[in-house]
């Protein structure tokens, strides 16, 4: 058998540091049993998947040094590579699933399936379909279907015992069928879901192990079923401990910058990068701390992973990237990487526009600039102070703006422009006064030339760092506060709609 293993990321926003470590232990595991290593992009989520997201988290993977055998930008003998190009095939599957009586048509609309999950909390029971689709009978669901009436496909799933899921890090986990929904398979507009595209694509595909993170756990029931269904024999299966906060939360962007992109921006070497990532809940058989990824690949054994949860820790990370500073590059080796980073003919072509207009002497240029270049600035509340609004008004415009820029696609400066135009009216709240504090989020000085210019050359991912780091600056925002502004930011944001 030829050892086959794969990393299957969603387009729909920043390439993930989580993405990263899971392709790390995937190619890893491969490389160590002489196998291949495939990429697989899972965008069947058409109303946020993205080409620029996608060409991100390829760029991004290349960056940290992770290659792949197969994929939408190489190639490879089980393509195509991107399930959005694979979509004739996951309904001939769901089809055969019905007629093998595995699975099956539901009406249901999704305000009836509203009111279900209503009653069941108002009687005090987890929210779940009620499998009201299994009590049509051939000859309604015959009919309703020739009436065209929307309808999804659900797979069956047991109604009592339990799964067993054998786990190569874990052992065998018993989960019961009762904690089981019937899952979607095929949506109404004919996509399939996660769960149907994922077992379809591993099969043909030929993954033989599947290493993925621990949230996926409770999903496994329902991928072992389907593999049943079909009579395919399942790959075997290792849940990998999820990435936490250093207060043991799960890895957030709201604790911790969590795109690769921001980390590359930040001036992190990809070696201390990838070197860190290998450390989240693996260590080297000697035990030391800093090791390249040719070391991680001579000396790995995916048994030496711990359950317990690896702690995600940017102080860490950065004395760790200050070693392969110092003890890994010659002054000749850092000068090109400081030119390669930041102070390249490309980006001073980016820049200089903006700038040039300012410039009185060239001494002139790094004052200007300096922002641009530098990690999160050193902003306190008083840098707030002269702005006209005051400072619980600035830290809401900051955490909306945050939340409105968060949600962009396409990150351009006109679309920048418009999406914050139109909320300091949502707001009513002058432009040049709503975007003062942004001034000093993203350039520490509301001095500096156009605000979305400059969120246009630091990228969106040190953007968003920066206006959470403002917030924070300004007090932060707690449970409570954060309740009643997600309240207000729907209220107006529903109320543009209207």
């Amino acid at each position: 058998m030829t050892v086959r293993t794969r990393i299957a990321p969603s387009p729909t926003g920043d390439p993930h540091v989580g993405t990263a470590y899971i392709a790390l232990f995937n190619q890893c595991f491969a490389r160590q049993h002489g196998g291949q290593f495939v990429l697989r992009i899972e965008d069947t989520d058409q109303t946020r998947s993205t080409a620029e997201s996608e060409q991100a988290i390829l760029d991004s993977l290349r960056w940290l040094g992770l290659e792949w055998d197969e994929g939408p930008d190489v190639g490879g003998d089980y393509g195509p590579y991107r399930q959005s190009e694979r979509l004739a095939s996951y309904r001939q599957y769901a089809e055969e699933l019905v007629q093998k009586g595995h699975a099956f048509y539901c009406f249901a609309t999704p305000e009836e399936l509203d009111e279900m999950r209503r009653e069941q909390q108002a009687r005090g029971e987890t929210p779940q379909y009620d499998g009201r689709g299994l009590a049509l009978s051939a000859d309604e669901v015959q009919a309703r279907l020739a009436a065209g009436e929307p309808h999804v496909i659900r797979m069956k799933i047991p109604e009592s015992g339990h799964c067993t899921v054998p786990d190569m890090l874990r052992g065998d986990i018993d989960i019961e069928w009762s904690q089981v929904e019937m899952q979607v398979l095929l949506k109404a507009d004919g996509m399939p879901t996660y769960h149907l595209a994922n077992v379809v694509d591993d099969h043909l595909m030929k993954i033989t192990h599947v290493i993925r993170g621990e949230e996926w756990i409770n999903s496994a029931p329902k991928h072992l079923k389907l593999y049943e269904y079909f009579g395919w024999e399942p790959p075997v299966l290792c849940h990998l401990p999820l990435l936490r906060n250093p207060d043991k939360s799960k890895l957030s962007k709201r604790k911790n910058p969590t795109s690769i992109l921001y980390y590359q921006r930040m001036g992190y070497l990809p070696e201390a990068m990838l070197n860190y990532l290998g450390r989240m809940g693996w260590s080297m058989p000697d035990e030391r701390e800093k090791f390249s990824l040719a070391d991680m690949l001579e000396h790995f054994d995916i048994n030496r992973v711990s359950l317990g949860g690896p702690i995600f820790d940017v102080e860490k990370l950065s004395w760790l990237n200050g070693l392969w500073i110092r003890e890994d590059l010659t002054t000749e080796q850092l000068a090109d990487r400081l030119r390669d980073w930041a102070l390249n003919r490309d980006n001073l072509l980016q820049v200089l526009p903006h700038a040039q207009s300012r410039m009185e002497t060239l001494s002139d240029f790094a004052p200007l600039t300096q922002f641009l270049i530098s990690g999160m600035l050193p902003l306190t509340e008083a840098d707030f102070a002269a702005n006209k609004l005051d400072l619980d008004e600035q830290k809401q415009v900051l955490q909306f703006a945050l939340w409105r820029m968060e949600a962009l696609s396409s990150w351009q400066r006109d679309t920048i422009f418009t999406e914050l135009k139109t909320l300091s009216e949502q707001m009513a709240i002058k432009l040049k006064d709503f975007l003062a504090p942004l001034f000093v989020a993203i350039a520490g000085t509301t001095a500096s030339f156009s605000v979305m210019d400059s969120m246009t050359l630091l990228g969106p991912d040190m953007s968003r760092a920066r206006l959470r780091h403002a917030v924070n600056a300004l007090g932060g925002v707690g449970k409570k506060q954060l309740k009643k502004l997600e309240k207000q930011y729907q209220q107006l944001t529903l109320g543009g709609e209207e």
